[in-house]
Order: C-alpha cells, then sequence, then structure tokens
C-alpha cells in the first residue's frame, strides 16, 4: 500500500509541471477606434495581432476581431500607396477599396516566421493590385498585357528621343532605342490607340475655345462612286469579248436609255429579238464577273 502511495504521489508533481510549461495564450487588447491608431503603434501592434492570427481558428469570433482590427489599424498603408496614383482620373474611394484588397490579401499571407516586417509584404501587395486595377478598368479596348506594357515603354522611348532634340521618333527609331522588331514596335504602336476612347460628338478645339465642328465630321465615308468606278474597270476585259451588235444594244439601252422599242425602230429589229439579244449579252457578262469572285 505505502510503494502505491508513494508512486501517485511521485507521478502528480511531473504532470503539474508539464501543464505548466505550456505558454498561456496571448491576450489582444481592445482597440476601441483601430483606424485612429497612429501608423508606429499600428506598427507595433499589428507584430502582435499578426502572431496571435497565427494561433487562432479561423471564423471564431476572436479570429475576426484579429483579422478586422489588423485591417482597420492599417489602411493609412493604403492611403499611402494610393496617393501615388493621384494623377489618374478614376475615383480615388475606388482605387481605396482596390486597395484594400490587396492589404487584405497581405494579412492573410502573412508568415510571422520568415521574420519580415509586415509592411515590407503589404505594401507591394496593395500596390499590385492598384495596378491590376488600372490595368484591367482603363483601357478603352482591351489589349494583352505585354502591349499594355509596350505602351510604357515606348512613351518612355519616345520622350527620351525627343529630350535629345530629334525629330519625331519613327518606328525604326523607337525600334533602335529598345533594341526590338520594328514589327513589334509597330503592333504596340497600334494598340497604345486603344488605351483611350472619346466621343465621336465631342467640339474639335481650334484657336482656344473655339468650336469649329465635331470630330464626327472628320469622319470619312465610302463614296459609292467608288464602288461603280470598280464594275465599270471590271466589266471592260468582258464586253470586249461581245460582238459589236450586242455592245450596240447595251450602249443603245444602259448609256442613252432607250427602251426596247425604240431600239428595235433604230436597228430594224422587233422588240422580242432585242429583248432575247440583252438578255444574252447580260448573261454572258454576269457569268464572266461571277467567275472572277
Amino acid at each position: 500500500m505505502s510503494s502505491n502511495s508513494t508512486l501517485n504521489v511521485g507521478t502528480e508533481p511531473e504532470s503539474t509541471s508539464m501543464e505548466c510549461a505550456v505558454p498561456a495564450p496571448t491576450v489582444l487588447p481592445q482597440i476601441q477606434a483601430p483606424q485612429r491608431v497612429a501608423p508606429s503603434d499600428a506598427r507595433e501592434l499589428s507584430k502582435q495581432f499578426l502572431l496571435r492570427l497565427q494561433e487562432l481558428d479561423e471564423g471564431t469570433p476572436e479570429y475576426q476581431y484579429a483579422r478586422n482590427t489588423l485591417i482597420e489599424m492599417n489602411l493609412s498603408l493604403v492611403r499611402y500607396v494610393a496617393r501615388r496614383f493621384s494623377s489618374r482620373r478614376e475615383s480615388t474611394e475606388d482605387v481605396l477599396q482596390v486597395g484594400t484588397i490587396g492589404l487584405i490579401k497581405a494579412i492573410d499571407r502573412y508568415d510571422p516566421s520568415r521574420d519580415v516586417e509586415f509592411t515590407t509584404l503589404a505594401v507591394p501587395y496593395i500596390q499590385g493590385e492598384i495596378k491590376r486595377f488600372f490595368r484591367d478598368t482603363t483601357w478603352s479596348v482591351r489589349v494583352p498585357r505585354r502591349l499594355q506594357e509596350l505602351r510604357i515603354d515606348l512613351a518612355r522611348a519616345r520622350e527620351e528621343l525627343e529630350g535629345e532634340g530629334s525629330h519625331e521618333p519613327s518606328v525604326a527609331d523607337l525600334a533602335a532605342r529598345l533594341d526590338m522588331d520594328e514589327g513589334e514596335v509597330s503592333e504596340g504602336l497600334v494598340a497604345s490607340n486603344g488605351y483611350d476612347s472619346d466621343s465621336i460628338d465631342r467640339p474639335i478645339q481650334a484657336g482656344g475655345k473655339q468650336q469649329t465642328g465635331l470630330v464626327a465630321d472628320l469622319i470619312g465615308t465610302e463614296d459609292p462612286a467608288l464602288a461603280l468606278a470598280e464594275d465599270v474597270q471590271a466589266l471592260k476585259t468582258h464586253l470586249a469579248k461581245l460582238d459589236d451588235r450586242e455592245r450596240t444594244l447595251l450602249q443603245l439601252r444602259f448609256g442613252e436609255e432607250m427602251t426596247q422599242s425604240e431600239i428595235g425602230k433604230e436597228l430594224g429589229l422587233s422588240q422580242m429579238h432585242v429583248s432575247r439579244l440583252l438578255t444574252r449579252a447580260c448573261t454572258t457578262l454576269r457569268k464572266g464577273l461571277l467567275a472572277e469572285t
């Protein structure tokens, strides 16, 4: 009995010492207004919240509190990065919302074990999300990302060449500066036209504020006479294959616009005979033209 009692007593302290070796969970401070926390304080608090976030189960109230507080405390980072894009035409609210998505991604993917400052990870995430937003929404015509980036390189090369006092840079000049193929440069220049668009009803400005018409007035239209000229040229070779009487009939009917009866009287033929001759001539010409197409 005494040996059993001694064994029980000896084992109890071992169990107690192991329980004491487990560190107590970190208790996060309750922050009532996270967005008002100074950036310097937010940096230190973020370390504590990020470490605790790794220990918590996703979906628990404490996890949601830690994550939401981290987002609100670091919104100043989003505003800092967004100021770099203040010259853009897009709404500041939209840019901040997109930047916040980048911040959330940085929080979810941050690994404290790598011993890297959170801001070092967060800023590129925020900036990348904002750039992606501009790339996907600001182009009037969607073009491949390769051509979107080429537009920036072309603009920089053009600015450098013009700064050196050269004339308007040609495709060859730009290709030489960027060490690229001229065909690729031409493709980039064409794609650059899709970056921005404007209404064809926009007034044309000339001489300051003077309005001289609309952009639509400058857009050319197809001249119907061009198609007629093409048809005439195509007919010439086939008309030469007709005999003199058939060409005369066509000239009287379609050139001088005479009726079949008038042509018959002119040539001493019946109206029925004139009709058959004209039909045969037109059929010959039609078959010749269709054979070319």
